[in-house]
């Protein structure tokens, strides 16, 4: 007999995430729906390839340990940058990039030489601007010196005997997901034109997952996951274990038709947007719940398979869930029409190509490593 391994997810009313965002359930069951959500012509293809649109619908986080700086592309920490309605944030990822970065000069690897006029000099520098952009979503960029091309940089580096220079990449820092969507969107455009199935299928199923993490409020905030307000463990509390719970008895996941999307830019940043305006009920409503619930009926042991978790009790959870008024089930079928919206569009962008409902793809069902379900959206 195997024994049962105990995690202890959380320790003194702490809880770790059960998962990095909607959880295998939940992602999982908004590509499977998107799919009733398409229209005859795509249907052939992607019900044929069902299977393998669900359980890949997981891919992009078992990535993250695999990819360098695919977190990044999971979230965005809006509130870093502005409050809604966000207005003066750019749109453009280049533009919003050199709005919030900063170029730095080392005089060695240990220590940071001011020079004055540097950054703004720098960011006039097409070559090296260029170099920051093709390496866009790491958090520091290094600056070859053959790349510089602005002669008042090079004769200040030359005067400061500067090492090396390094663009502190903030946008990256503190995520990209609305920018990485638009570009991610053409991709997927790009391969329905090509008429390359096996490429369609995969970056159809990558898209739903990123487009569901787009609908968690707290894939919008610096208070990811409760850490500045004491609720740790709250980012896996809403988004998994509430939807594992409740979802399959109490949820109607169909969620009407796919619809042309004429502006995406506006529709990610409105998805964004709109996710990011039910943060304050997300974390007030717990935060309310946490001090009138008795602290010994918070958290419980659950047996899940061959390991035991430290989760929210279902008393707790349930009372959780009613307090959210429908949001959790609103959130998970707004995922599932955009979802199956966006697969529409980038095949009507493409020119509505025959698809050929014969071509399936094998399915990849094995579970990621168990370190996944302990992680938040940060980690990478």
């Amino acid at each position: 007999m195997i024994k049962k391994t105990v995690t202890l997810i959380c320790l003194l009313g702490l809880i770790a995430s059960t998962s990095i965002d909607w959880g295998f359930f939940g992602h999982r069951n908004i590509n499977r729906y998107a799919v009733f959500t398409l229209p005859q012509e795509m249907l052939g293809l992607f019900k044929s390839n069902i299977d393998y649109l669900t359980f890949h619908a997981i891919d992009p986080d078992k990535r993250r340990y695999a990819i360098k700086n695919e977190a990044t592309r999971h979230y965005i920490d809006i509130d870093n940058w502005e409050v809604l309605p966000f207005d003066t944030i750019p749109r453009d990822f280049e533009e919003a990039i050199f709005k919030y970065g900063l170029y730095r000069a080392f005089a060695s690897k240990n220590d940071t030489l001011q020079v004055p006029l540097l950054d703004s000099l720098l960011k006039t520098d097409t070559v090296a601007n260029r170099v920051v952009f093709d390496d866009r979503y790491s958090n520091e960029i290094d600056i070859p010196f053959d790349s510089i091309t602005n002669s008042e940089v090079r004769k200040l580096l030359s005067e400061n005997n500067i090492e090396f220079i390094r663009f502190d990449n903030q946008l990256a820092a503190y995520g990209v997901l609305p920018y990485f969507l638009e570009e991610f969107y053409d991709r997927l455009v790009y391969v329905f034109e090509k008429g390359e199935t096996n490429k369609i299928l995969k970056i159809a199923a990558d898209i739903g997952h990123y487009i569901a993490d787009g609908h968690v409020p707290l894939h919008t905030t610096l208070n990811y996951n409760g850490q500045l307000t004491g609720q740790d463990g709250i980012h896996g509390f809403w988004e998994s274990r509430l939807p594992e719970l409740f979802a399959e008895e109490e949820y109607d996941f169909l969620s009407g038709k796919a619809e042309y999307i004429e502006d995406k830019r506006a529709f990610f940043w409105d998805m964004i947007s709109d996710s990011h305006a039910h943060v304050p009920d997300v974390l007030g409503k717990e935060m309310e719940l946490r001090q009138s619930f008795p602290s010994e009926q918070q958290l419980c042991f659950d047996d899940r398979g061959d390991y035991t978790s430290y989760v929210q009790c279902p008393e707790f959870s349930k009372a959780y869930h009613e307090a959210m008024e429908g949001m959790v089930e609103e959130r998970f079928r707004a995922s599932i029409t955009a979802v199956g919206s966006i697969w529409y569009s980038a095949w009507v962008d493409a020119g509505q190509p025959p698809l050929d409902g014969e071509d399936k793809l094998q399915v990849v069902q094995e579970e990621p490593d168990r370190t996944i379900l302990n992680s938040n959206h940060h980690q990478e």
